[in-house]
This record gives C-alpha cells, sequence and structure tokens, in this order.
C-alpha cells in the first residue's frame, strides 16, 4: 500500500498522464512488466479487473533495468483507487505486476511531514514534476545544501526550461486547399491528406495557437469553412486540433480511434498478397488508428510488428528467416522493417528463377542431346 502511495511514484504517472493527455482519473502505471510482454497480452489481463472495463495500453518505458517495462494504461471507467488491487497476476509461475493509480490529493503525503517539503511535493505533483527533476538540476557544489532557497532555485530553472518561446515567423509549407467537396475539386486535397498534413503543422510547427488556427482557417473554403466558422462562434477559444476534430466529426468516418484500434487487431493477411505488402497496409490502417489516439506514437513500432506476426498466416517461414518475434521487444521501424521484406521477398524470387533457368537449361541439354543420339535409351 506504502508503494502505491509513493509521492514519487504518483508524480511521475501524473507527469506521464500530462504528455499522453489522458485523463487521470481512468490512468494506471504498472510496474514489472516482462519487457517482451505483448501489449495485447497486456490488455487481456487488465481487461479481466471487472472495476477497469475496456483496457488501452498508451505508452511504455523502460524500467528500472532493461528486462522490465513501466506501463501507462486507460481505462474506459474512472478508476476507484479503493476498489483496484495493489497487484495482478498475469498467469502461473509469474512475477505480479505492481499496479499504481492517481490517488486523491489529500492521501498522497504524510500529514506528519507538514511544512515547506510537503508544500513543494504537492507542488511538483500538481505539475507533473517529483524531487528527483529538482536534484538532477542541483550542481554538485550544491547537492549537500537542501535548503529552501537551493530547492525553489532549482524549481524556477525546472518551470524556464518547460517555457517554449513562440516563433510565429518560421517558414512553413501552406496548406492546400480543402473544402470537404466531392468528389475533390481539381487543385485540393483530399480529406485524409489535407488533414495528415494539417496534423502535422500543428504537431511540428512552433508557433502560437493563433498562428496555428490563421493557417488552418486561410486554407478552407466552402462547407469545411462553414463548419469552422460555427465552431468559432460557440467557442471562439477552440483550438486548432479542436478545428480538425471539428472537420473529421463531420465529413470524415464516424468511428473512433478506439473502434479503429480493435479492427486494426483483427487484420490478416490476404491469399496471394505479399508480406510487404500485407505490412503497407497495416501501416495504412496504423496510421488512422493513432490519428483518432487509438495507439501512442510511442507504440506505433511495437504494435506494428505484434500485428504483423498475428496476421501473417501465409509467411511462416519468412517470419522464421528475418526473427521478428524474437525482435519484438525491440522492433525496427516501418521503413527498415519493409527494407528488410522487401529484400527477403527479392532474394526468394531471385532463387526461384534461377532455379527456372538450371532447369530450362538442363531440359535443353537432355534435349539436345536425345537427338544427337536419338537411338539411346534413358
Amino acid at each position: 500500500m506504502a508503494l502505491r502511495k509513493d509521492p514519487s511514484l504518483q508524480a511521475e504517472l501524473i507527469r506521464w498522464c500530462k504528455e499522453a493527455v489522458i485523463d487521470e482519473s481512468h490512468a494506471l502505471m504498472l510496474i514489472n512488466v516482462p519487457a517482451h510482454t505483448d501489449i495485447a497480452d497486456i490488455e487481456e489481463v487488465m481487461e479481466a479487473l471487472k472495476v477497469l472495463g475496456r483496457v488501452r495500453v498508451r505508452d511504455t518505458r523502460e524500467g528500472p533495468t532493461s528486462r522490465f517495462l513501466l506501463v501507462l494504461c486507460e481505462s474506459k471507467q474512472v478508476i476507484d483507487p479503493t476498489s483496484l488491487p495493489s497487484e495482478v497476476s498475469p498467469g502461473e509461475r509469474k512475477e505480479p505486476w505492481t499496479v499504481i493509480a492517481v490517488q486523491p490529493r489529500d492521501s498522497v503525503t504524510d500529514p506528519a511531514s507538514g511544512g515547506f517539503t510537503e508544500r513543494l511535493a504537492k507542488f511538483l505533483m500538481e505539475e507533473g514534476k517529483s524531487l528527483s527533476d529538482v536534484q538532477a538540476l542541483l550542481t554538485p557544489r550544491s547537492t549537500t545544501d537542501s535548503s529552501p532557497e537551493s530547492i525553489i532555485r532549482a524549481v524556477g530553472e525546472i518551470l524556464e526550461k518547460a517555457v517554449k518561446h513562440p516563433n510565429d515567423a518560421n517558414a512553413y509549407r501552406r496548406l492546400r486547399t480543402f473544402s470537404a467537396i466531392v468528389p475533390t475539386p481539381p487543385g485540393e486535397k483530399n480529406m485524409e491528406t489535407w488533414i495528415e498534413q494539417a496534423r502535422l503543422m500543428i504537431t511540428e510547427c512552433e508557433c502560437s495557437e493563433k498562428e496555428k488556427r490563421r493557417r488552418i482557417i486561410e486554407s478552407l473554403k466552402g462547407p469545411a469553412l462553414e463548419i469552422i466558422r460555427a465552431v468559432r462562434f460557440s467557442n471562439p477559444e477552440s483550438s486548432a486540433l479542436q478545428y480538425l476534430e471539428a472537420l473529421e466529426s463531420t465529413f470524415g468516418s464516424s468511428e473512433s480511434g478506439e473502434d479503429l484500434y480493435f479492427k486494426f487487431r483483427l487484420m490478416r493477411q490476404s491469399t496471394g498478397e505479399t508480406l510487404s505488402e500485407f505490412l503497407r497496409r497495416i501501416e495504412k490502417m496504423l496510421s488512422k488508428v493513432v490519428e483518432r489516439d487509438g495507439v501512442q506514437p510511442e507504440l506505433v513500432d511495437k504494435v506494428r510488428i505484434e500485428q504483423l506476426i498475428r496476421g501473417a498466416v501465409n509467411s511462416d517461414i519468412m517470419l522464421l528467416q528475418l526473427r521478428l518475434r524474437e525482435r519484438k521487444s525491440h522492433p525496427p521501424s516501418f521503413l527498415s522493417l519493409l527494407k528488410e521484406i522487401r529484400e527477403a521477398e527479392e532474394s526468394e524470387a531471385s532463387r526461384h528463377r534461377m532455379s527456372a533457368k538450371a532447369k530450362s537449361i538442363q531440359y535443353r541439354e537432355d534435349e539436345s542431346q536425345h537427338l544427337c543420339h536419338p537411338g539411346t535409351k534413358g
């Protein structure tokens, strides 16, 4: 129970929730999960807890050693820490996983500690930081200095480093026109392509939120612009991301990221489909899942290779050749994986061509010998 209320673990979970944009009341962190564990297996174990309902793995990080993971999960239901077990068992003869959930603010700190230390721990927790962040900023000369003044200076450095100054003048490639008219008029981008480019601009551009909104609005016309005008009228402070969500909900597919994720998990290789073709089909679907927040970007490599192995029903020999099952804990990127598979497919095709050529040459030689010696019996 003490581990579940550890201030450093609570701060780590809260900070992780902010980075992954997850509601704290729906989040939990698993400790001591073996590094080779599949995401689907983790979700299955956690969904066995009826108090959680449907559970999704949103992110993973290396634990105290490379043999273990820290896993961030999101529950569909609001989590009641008092009804949550401190550990879950993944199966017989396996070490249990420790479960950490965000505790009520008044139960995290020890009332006996009191004073400045208690207030500092509470402040750091609310900011998604921990005491280790403060200690990391203290110079070697001042590591033994634990006075309030030195700690306040370190906290100030944390907040200063967290601030990013906007740069509205940075160069960018202007978004193409989008009107949401079907079929797509000449010179415009279709819904899927435009949304992808707009999301990339929002993610990569360091300009202000106001500038991001302006760039989106200037690329819209027709029905798409009418929707954004309605959004601005109802909420003038809507973000650029909310603009995209409004356009997707109006003109795009109605499937949620969660629905797309479970559809992704059912993908299987078709008859006659090469492994590289199946991988490209997986990647296209996985991109949609990520766009709808069905999977965290940090997990795409792991999720991709797991589904490739799970769904490649016609390529067992090639999976063995590439040793993909042994590489699940450290999966390659999409481009690296595609390159490996294409090289393996080309090598296999070359062997077939050489074998066919050798058989053809042998056949012609046999025919030639037969014509030269018609009386020879073979």
